[in-house]
């Protein structure tokens, strides 16, 4: 199975391509507000770049932790979201180790779903999809 990393973020020069691609081609909206993944810098404009993006975690945290099921569990790591049974109550954010979940203004969570539909728009090939390896997340800390 594939998930989405950002393995080569040293040639990023902070576009946001790959957000705003994730956010209209996933979301069907035109913000990197709504995007499941995020780029920013990593201590100023000199120093480069991050990407936030989930690591697929398996067993899933935020998909324990929602209430009301509209997180389950991806076979291989990660997460399926249902967002008409999504009430909205920031639980799953709250659950993420890595703060790879966003909340729009209203409440609606965005997380990356590792459909690699991001990854043509990067300029400089910063990120990929990749075999997952094998690991396990113990008590909030994901070694990947």
């Amino acid at each position: 199975m594939k998930i989405l990393r950002a393995t080569r973020m040293d040639r990023c020069i902070g576009c946001h391509s790959c957000s705003l691609a994730c956010a209209r081609q996933v979301h069907k909206k035109v913000s990197w507000r709504t995007a499941g993944i995020r780029i920013k810098s990593s201590g100023g404009i000199t120093t480069g770049f991050e990407a936030n993006v989930c690591l697929g975690c398996e067993p899933a945290p935020c998909a324990a932790a929602c209430p009301t099921g509209a997180y389950s569990q991806r076979k291989g790591g990660g997460v399926l979201v249902k967002m008409k049974l999504c009430i909205r109550c920031g639980q799953c954010a709250a659950a993420c180790p890595v703060d790879a979940i966003y909340l729009d203004d209203t409440g609606v969570p965005y997380v990356c779903i590792h459909c690699g539909q991001c990854v043509p728009y990067c300029p400089h090939d910063c990120i990929e999809m990749r075999e997952k390896p094998e690991h396990v997340c113990v008590g909030g800390t994901c070694d990947v």
